[in-house]
C-alpha cells in the first residue's frame, strides 16, 4: 500500500514562509519590549574578556608590526584600531554591504530584519542577511553551528547588551579582530597581512571587497583553497555595490579584473631575537612597543644575510645600530638566519660574550689624555719591550718605531696601547667601563691585566655599542633601552671627560675606510680576537654608534677572519643602509688642546714610560716621594675626620711646582715642596708634578 502524498501549491509555501518570517519579528519584537527578561538573566554576562583575548604583537617605534605570536590554539588574531588602522574605503564597503545603518540601531535593524524577511518570503531563498555587524559579533563571540530561531533570538539578546556595554567603534574594533577569513586566520589585520602582505590601512578596491566577502563563507572560500569561490564571491559584493551606488561601473570592472591571491603570506618575523626577549620580559602584554625602527632592521637583516652566505656556511653575522643621545636601539640583528641551524640563528650573538680583540684600545687612549700625560700629537714608541714576562707584538709581526699617537690608535698598534694602559692602569681601566656600564667577563680567579688591552676579556657587542656610544656623546654613556616604557629613568654615567671623549672620536674619525668607506664620515674601530675567532667593528657618527660582529657561534677559529676585512665592510655598508648622510661629529669643547708636537707642553711631546723622568737641561727633574705609586691611601671622611687631606712631598724641581689630580690642578707646592689637597674621591687617582720648566714625574694610587 502506497503512501498518500499531499501536494501544497506554490503560493501556499509563499505564505507559510511570509507567516515564519513575521513570527520572527513580533518575536523579535518581544524581546526589544524585555517580554524574555527572565530568559536573558539566564543567558548570564558576556564573555568579553576571552572575545578580547589577542596574540601578542611587537611592534616598532612607529607602531609598525616587528612580529606577532600565534595564541594558544594556533590561531592568528591582531588587534586592531579601526579608525588609524584599517582603510576608509574597505569600511565603507563593509557598511554598505553588511550593516548601512550600524552608527544608527542598538544592536538590531527591525528595517533590515524586514527587508530579509519579505525577500526570503516573496523569493524562497535567502536575498540579504538581517543580521547587523553586532549580532555577528555575538555570533563570534559565542559561536554556534545550528541555525535555528533560538540562535537568531540569542543572537539579537547578546547584541542589545553589546550595545549597552560597549561603544560603537569599540564593536566594530572587536568584529574586525575576531571576523573569520579562512583557517586560522581571524581579524582584518591578519588576513591583509596573509593574503596581500601589507597591513589594511590601504587597499585597493578588488582587496576591500575581497575582505568583505570573505566572512561571509570562510572555509569554502579559502584563498589557499578555494581561490575561484573567492573570487566569485568578491565579484557579486562589488556588483551588490554598483546596484546601491556605492561603486561605479568602471571601477567595479577594473576591480574585477585583478585576480585574487592563491597563497598565504609569512606573518612578519623582523627582530626575532629582540621580540622573544621583549615577551619574555613583558609577559602577558597584547602589545609590546620597542624603540626599533622596523625598516632599518629590515635594511640589516638582509644585509646580515647576505653577508654571512658570502662568509661561508658556518659563519653568523651579528649587528646592532644605537641612536646616541637617547640610547635607543634602532636595530638588533642576532643572527644572519633565525632559522638556521648550522649558523646557530636562534643564539643573539649581540649579547654573547666574545673576545674584543683591540675594541677596547680607544678607551685606553681616552684615559691616557684624561690623565694629562699623553696627547693625539705626542709621539711614542713602537718597538720591542717586556712587562715582565708579557712581551706583545703588534699583529702583523713587524714595528714601527716612534710615531704621533694619533697614528698608533689609527693602525692599533700593539705595544704603544700596551703601554699606556701599563700606566693606565689595567684595574683601573676596568673600574671605569664598569662605572660606564659594562661589565668585563675575565678568566675565571683572573684580576685585570695588561692582556685586556688586547682582547683579554669577555664583551658583548651591545656593551661596546654602549661605550662606543658614549664617545659619541663627548663622554658620558646611557643604559641602552629597547622596551619603551611610559616612564624612562635612566642616567647618565661617567666613561671620560669631555675633550678626551672628543680626541678620541677626532682620532678614529681619520682610520683609513676599507675600501667601500668614505673618509673622515665615520669614526670607527675594528678588532680580531686571539685565533681569528671573532672579527669587530664599531663605528659611529654624530646620530648613530653601529656596532658589527662576524665570527662562529661555537667559538671554532676561522682562519683568516679578520675585523678589517670582514667586519669593516659591513659596518660602512650598515651606515649606508640607514638612508641617511653621515652626521658631524660634536665640535671640539673648549677644554680641548689644540695644537701640533712642536707647540704641546714639554712633557707631552713625548710619552715617557711610569717612572721615567722627565729632565731638561742640567736641573733635577721633580720626584713625587710621597703618595708611593701604586700605594693605597685610607681617607677618613667622616665629619671632623683628621686625614680629611692628603699631604704631596716632592724632591727637585725647579720652583714653582703645580700639582695635577686626574688632569685638573690642585694649587702650587710651596718652598718646603710639599702640599695638602683635597683627596679625590674613592678609585684609581693619578697625581702629577709640574715644574717651571715642564719636567713632570706621575703616580697613580687607590684611594679609599
Amino acid at each position: 500500500m502506497s503512501e498518500s502524498v499531499t501536494i501544497v501549491p506554490a503560493r501556499h509555501q509563499r505564505w507559510r514562509r511570509v507567516r515564519k518570517a513575521a513570527a520572527a519579528c513580533a518575536v523579535a519584537g518581544l524581546v526589544m519590549t524585555g517580554a524574555f527578561s527572565a530568559w536573558v538573566v539566564s543567558l548570564g554576562p558576556l564573555p568579553l574578556e576571552k572575545a578580547k583575548q589577542v596574540s601578542t604583537t611587537v611592534v616598532d617605534r612607529n607602531g609598525k608590526l616587528l612580529r606577532a605570536y600565534a595564541m594558544a590554539d594556533g590561531r592568528w588574531r591582531l588587534p586592531v584600531d579601526a579608525k588609524t588602522a584599517v582603510d576608509p574605503g574597505y569600511l565603507k564597503l563593509l557598511f554598505a554591504y553588511e550593516d548601512k545603518r550600524f552608527y544608527g540601531h542598538h544592536g538590531i535593524d527591525p528595517l533590515a530584519l524586514a527587508r530579509a524577511a519579505f525577500q526570503l518570503g516573496t523569493s524562497g531563498h535567502i536575498v540579504s542577511g538581517g543580521s547587523t555587524i553586532t549580532m555577528q559579533l555575538a555570533r563570534l563571540i559565542e559561536p554556534r553551528h545550528e541555525r535555528s530561531l533560538y540562535a537568531k533570538l540569542r543572537q539579537m539578546v547578546r547584541a542589545v547588551q553589546l550595545e549597552r556595554q560597549l561603544s560603537k567603534d569599540e564593536i566594530l574594533d572587536l568584529y574586525l579582530a575576531l571576523a573569520p577569513f579562512g583557517g586560522n586566520l581571524e581579524g582584518i589585520r591578519s588576513a591583509s597581512i596573509a593574503y596581500f602582505g601589507k597591513e589594511p590601512k590601504r587597499l585597493s578596491l578588488a582587496e576591500a571587497a575581497l575582505l568583505v566577502a570573505l566572512p561571509q563563507s570562510p572555509e569554502r572560500r579559502r584563498l589557499d583553497r578555494y581561490p575561484e569561490a573567492a573570487l566569485a564571491a568578491r565579484d557579486r559584493v562589488l556588483d551588490r555595490m554598483v546596484e546601491d551606488g556605492t561603486v561605479s561601473n568602471d571601477d567595479a570592472a577594473q576591480a574585477k579584473a585583478t585576480a585574487v591571491p592563491k597563497m598565504r603570506k609569512q606573518i612578519p618575523i623582523l627582530a626575532p631575537h629582540s621580540a622573544d626577549q621583549a615577551v619574555a620580559t613583558m609577559k602577558d602584554a597584547p602589545v609590546i612597543k620597542l624603540t626599533l625602527d622596523a625598516a632599518l632592521q629590515k635594511n640589516l637583516e638582509a644585509l646580515a644575510h647576505d653577508r654571512a652566505i658570502a662568509q661561508g656556511p658556518e659563519i653568523s653575522v651579528a649587528i646592532i645600530a644605537v641612536d646616541n643621545e637617547s640610547g635607543d636601539v634602532l636595530a638588533r640583528v642576532g643572527s644572519p638566519d633565525y632559522f638556521d641551524e648550522r649558523r646557530a640563528g636562534q643564539v643573539d650573538m649581540t649579547r654573547a660574550v666574545r673576545s674584543p680583540g683591540s675594541t677596547l684600545k680607544p678607551f685606553i687612549y681616552g684615559l691616557a689624555f684624561e690623565d694629562g700625560f699623553v696627547h693625539p700629537d705626542s709621539l711614542i714608541d713602537d718597538r720591542p719591550i717586556r712587562f715582565g714576562s708579557y712581551a706583545p707584538e703588534n699583529f702583523d709581526m713587524t714595528f714601527q718605531g716612534t710615531v704621533p699617537v694619533r697614528k698608533a690608535l689609527q693602525l692599533s698598534l700593539n705595544v704603544p696601547a700596551i703601554a699606556l694602559l701599563d700606566r693606565v692602569g689595567a684595574s683601573r681601566l676596568s673600574s671605569r667601563l664598569k662605572q660606564a656600564g659594562t661589565s668585563l667577563v675575565l678568566p675565571k680567579e683572573e684580576t685585570p691585566g695588561l692582556a685586556m688591552g688586547l682582547g683579554g676579556v669577555g664583551v658583548t657587542l651591545q656593551d661596546l655599542a654602549q661605550l662606543y656610544a658614549g664617545l659619541a656623546r663627548l663622554g658620558a654613556t646611557k643604559p641602552l633601552r629597547e622596551i619603551m616604557l611610559a616612564s624612562d629613568d635612566r642616567e647618565t654615567m661617567r666613561l671620560m671627560d669631555q675633550a678626551s671623549a672628543w680626541q678620541v672620536g677626532n682620532v678614529l674619525l681619520g682610520t683609513p675606510p676599507p675600501e667601500n668607506g668614505v673618509h673622515n664620515r665615520i669614526a670607527f674601530k675594528t678588532g680580531t680576537s686571539y685565533g681569528y675567532r671573532d672579527a669587530w667593528s664599531v663605528g659611529f657618527d654624530g646620530r648613530i654608534t653601529i656596532g658589527v660582529w662576524v665570527g662562529r657561534p661555537d667559538g671554532a677559529p676561522v682562519p683568516g677572519l679578520v675585523g678589517r676585512t670582514a667586519a669593516a665592510p659591513i659596518l660602512f655598508d650598515a651606515f649606508a643602509r640607514t638612508g641617511k648622510i653621515p652626521a658631524a661629529l660634536p665640535k671640539p669643547p673648549k677644554s680641548v688642546l689644540l695644537a701640533s708636537n712642536a707647540k704641546l707642553p714639554l712633557p707631552l711631546r713625548r710619552f715617557r714610560p711610569l717612572g721615567e723622568l722627565v729632565r731638561t737641561g742640567s736641573d733635577q727633574a721633580p720626584h713625587i716621594q710621597f703618595p708611593l705609586n701604586g700605594s693605597r691611601i685610607d681617607v677618613d671622611r667622616s665629619e671632623g675626620g683628621r686625614n680629611a687631606a692628603m699631604p704631596v712631598k716632592v724632591a727637585g724641581g725647579v720652583l714653582p711646582l703645580t700639582v695635577l689630580v686626574n688632569g685638573i690642578s690642585a694649587g702650587d707646592i710651596d718652598s718646603r715642596r710639599q702640599r695638602l689637597i683635597d683627596p679625590p674621591g674613592p678609585g684609581f687617582a693619578r697625581v702629577t708634578v709640574i715644574d717651571a720648566t715642564g719636567a713632570a714625574d706621575t703616580v697613580v694610587i687607590r684611594v679609599q
